[in-house]
C-alpha cells in the first residue's frame, strides 16, 4: 500500500510506503539471510525504514542516508518505484543500456585479419595506433580509438602480428 502526498515540501515524504504484513516479513527475511545482491538487500532496508504501516512514521529520508549511508536520490527512488510498480521492482535495478558496441562481428573479424597480416612499411609489427588508423581507412569504422582496438584484441587474444596468433594449435 502507497500514499502519494501532492506537496512537493522537502520537509514532507512524497510517496508514503505502508507495508503489507506479507512483504515485511519477506523484507525481513531477504535482511536477516543477507543471501542475494548488497543493493537488493540495501533497497529492502530502505523499505523497511521508510515503512508507516504500524501506526509509525517511518524513518525520514534523511535518517535513513545517515543510517545506511545512500543517497537521498536513491531513497527517493525506492519509495517512488515501491509506490509506483511495486515491491518486487522497487528491490530490482532496471537494466542499463550501455553504449552499443563500436565494432560488429564483421568489423572485429576484419581486425583479426588486419592483426595476422604483415606490419605496414617501416613498422616491424600492428601497433593499436597503427590498426585504429588502418581501420578507418577501409571504411570499417569512422572513427575508433586505440584503446577500443586493444579492449576488443583483449577479448579475441590476438597478438598484433608476434609469432603466434593467439589461436590454440589444437
Amino acid at each position: 500500500m502507497c500514499h502519494l502526498w501532492e506537496g512537493k515540501s522537502v520537509a514532507r515524504k512524497e510517496y508514503r510506503v505502508r507495508l503489507r504484513s506479507r512483504e515485511r516479513k519477506e523484507l525481513t527475511d531477504l535482511v536477516r539471510k543477507g543471501v542475494g545482491k548488497a543493493r537488493m538487500i540495501n533497497r529492502a532496508r530502505i523499505l523497511l525504514m521508510a515503512d508507516e504501516s504500524r501506526g509509525g512514521r517511518g524513518k525520514t529520508d534523511e535518517e535513513i542516508a545517515e543510517i545506511l549511508g545512500v543517497a537521498l536520490g536513491t531513497i527517493a527512488t525506492v519509495r517512488r518505484r515501491y509506490c509506483a510498480e511495486g515491491m518486487r521492482k522497487a528491490l530490482t535495478e532496471r537494466s542499463r543500456s550501455g553504449q552499443p558496441k563500436k565494432l560488429g562481428a564483421r568489423e572485429e573479424a576484419m581486425l583479426t585479419t588486419l592483426v595476422c597480416s604483415t606490419a605496414p612499411e617501416g613498422h616491424s609489427r600492428w601497433t593499436l595506433r597503427l590498426l585504429a588508423d588502418r581501420m578507418v581507412e577501409l571504411e570499417q569504422v569512422e572513427s575508433i580509438s586505440h584503446e577500443t582496438i586493444r579492449r576488443t584484441l583483449k577479448k579475441t587474444s590476438s597478438s598484433r602480428g608476434s609469432g603466434s596468433t593467439g589461436a590454440s594449435a589444437t
